[in-house]
């Protein structure tokens, strides 16, 4: 990635100037210059900008599963004299859009879940309770109707969802077979979730679940998807995703956590209110397969 030059609207923002960009839009504008391990950066950035206002390097390189080194050579490449100053930009940005929030009347005001001296169990609960609220806050209502319509609709639903993913891709497929919707999963490169892949048609809607980087298997799911015309969807989240960028529907999840891992309480939330979505289209008829399928 090559270091900012000095054009103004290529500047890093400086705290208190309003004539520069947010580091936000700035790191976004810039994200394709990026090496593959500092998009790794950029994404954690862009979509935890209140973890990388407040965390070590050591700590965002280890959350953003990369080095420390890779967290400064990508501030300095941005154009700041190293992560500290990048810090200091993340910061103000938070501070800004946390005063508009108040502002606005869209910050929580409700009592705290713990009090302050947390446990990591309970910092880890509340890490998740407003994972829960912050994407229920930014969904887009028409992507959702959009994509319950798309799996409605669909002759045949293939999630793709490796390693982490791939057991909420199997949950998915789980809750939609409930209602007898047609649905494969390929969550390994396994030759019999190649030959799923090589299925795919312009009547299937494929599914990509991704958390940080997306594994190379879903990229691959994705394009084929593309070139033969079929739906694609993203539930995802880095919004900055390559998967988020082949998708025709995005949805976007929150994962911040205090843990060694991402938190996917607001994915799981997604799939379960996107397959009630999807029985709320018509519950006369899915009921009578809920029925028939618990026969089985």
């Amino acid at each position: 990635m090559k270091r900012a030059s000095t054009n103004t609207t290529e500047r890093p923002p400086a705290n208190g100037t309003s004539e520069h960009q947010s580091l936000s839009k700035y790191i976004q504008a810039r994200f394709d210059e990026c090496s593959r391990s500092q998009k790794d950066v950029a994404q954690y950035i862009v979509d935890h900008l209140d973890e990388a206002a407040f965390q070590t390097a050591e700590e965002l390189a280890r959350r953003a599963n990369t080095s420390s080194s890779t967290v400064v050579r990508f501030s300095q490449a941005l154009g700041f004299e190293g992560f500290p100053e990048l810090q200091a930009a993340a910061r103000e940005e938070y501070r800004r859009v946390y005063a508009m929030a108040v502002t606005n009347g869209q910050s929580s005001g409700s009592t705290p879940l713990f009090s302050l001296d947390q446990n990591e169990f309970e910092s880890a609960l509340t890490a998740d309770h407003l994972n829960v609220e912050d994407t229920a806050r930014k969904v887009s209502r028409s992507s959702v109707d959009a994509l319950i319509k798309a799996i409605a609709d669909a002759e045949k639903v293939l999630v793709a969802g490796t390693d982490q993913m791939a057991f909420f891709a199997s949950y998915m497929r789980h809750l939609l077979m409930l209602l007898d919707l047609r649905v494969d999963v390929v969550a390994s490169p396994s030759q019999e979730a190649l030959s799923r892949l090589g299925r795919i048609d312009g009547a299937t809607l494929v599914v990509g679940l991704s958390a940080g980087r997306p594994h190379p298997l879903v990229v691959r799911a994705m394009k084929l998807a593309r070139h033969r015309e079929a739906r694609t969807a993203a539930i995802t989240d880095a919004t900055l995703s390559e998967v988020a960028k082949l998708a025709q529907i995005k949805l976007y999840y929150s994962s911040n956590s205090p843990a060694y891992v991402r938190s996917h309480t607001a994915l799981l939330s997604i799939i379960q209110a996107l397959a009630y979505g999807v029985y709320a289209q018509d519950t006369a008829q899915y009921d009578d397969r809920i029925r028939a399928f618990r026969l089985k």
